[in-house]
């Protein structure tokens, strides 16, 4: 297990001096209500006092009812300024809209309100002089378990290097809420979807994989599969002369 005091407080640090370096005023992310926007929230405002909180709900009602009050339960515990824009009327346009020039898959539609997410941050961003904070684990960025330009869009990311594993030792740590701790992991993207039965594994197999440790065949296939099918996302775009 890691040290956390000294990781809170390298944490801290790295924050400050993004925040110092950039001549920015302050911090925004996206309060998804879920443990890695929890954490981000919990070190963004120990380093910066200007740190906003948006609670996004886009079409699932857990959107609006768990998520959003277990967002504001880590909101008011650590006394996050918090603010919620409704993108559901946003995604319905833009459905309607795309809709006239392609026959949108369900790739396509899932990955909408993420990128409706990412907007509306940089908006809020560049209107208050703030740096987007991301909110993406190690786990998931192995497996290319993000949106492209979405949720793996941002302007620094505290949390990047933890596992699935170490952010909940982290919460617990810090004495996050429980209603963070022990739900269930979920994008929120549809009703009743999880992240371990959309991947098809759980993050205690994903994890012990990336520490090195045995996992079954067909846990670390599927992981395998999972990181070479969405290398792109991490590679990033191409640049050619």
């Amino acid at each position: 297990m890691r040290d956390y005091k000294s990781e809170f407080d390298k944490r801290v640090d790295f924050i400050k001096n993004i925040l110092n370096e950039s001549g920015a005023d302050g911090i925004v992310y996206g309060n998804s209500g879920g443990k890695d926007s929890a954490l981000v929230g919990i070190l963004c405002k120990a380093a910066c006092d200007n740190t906003l909180g948006i609670i996004m709900p886009c079409t699932s009602m857990r959107n609006y009812n768990q998520d959003t009050e277990d967002g504001l339960t880590v909101a008011k515990q650590y006394h996050i300024e918090t603010r919620t824009v409704d993108l559901t009327p946003m995604r319905e346009t833009a459905v309607q809209q795309i809709s006239a020039a392609a026959n949108l898959n369900s790739a396509a539609l899932t990955n909408l309100a993420p990128r409706l997410r990412m907007l509306t941050l940089y908006a809020v961003a560049a209107s208050e002089n703030r740096l987007v904070a991301g909110t993406g684990n190690r786990s998931e960025t192995y497996v290319g378990y993000f949106t492209k330009w979405g949720d793996g869009a941002h302007d620094f990311n505290p949390i990047s290097d933890l596992t699935v594993t170490e952010i909940y030792e982290f919460l617990r740590w810090l004495n996050a809420p429980a209603c963070i701790i022990e739900k269930a992991p979920s994008a929120g993207l549809f009703d009743g979807q999880t992240d371990e039965q959309e991947m098809g594994i759980t993050y205690k197999e994903l994890d012990a994989y990336l520490f090195g440790e045995t996992v079954s065949d067909a846990a670390k296939q599927t992981i395998q599969r999972m990181h070479d099918k969405s290398e792109h996302k991490r590679a990033g775009a191409k640049h050619y002369m």
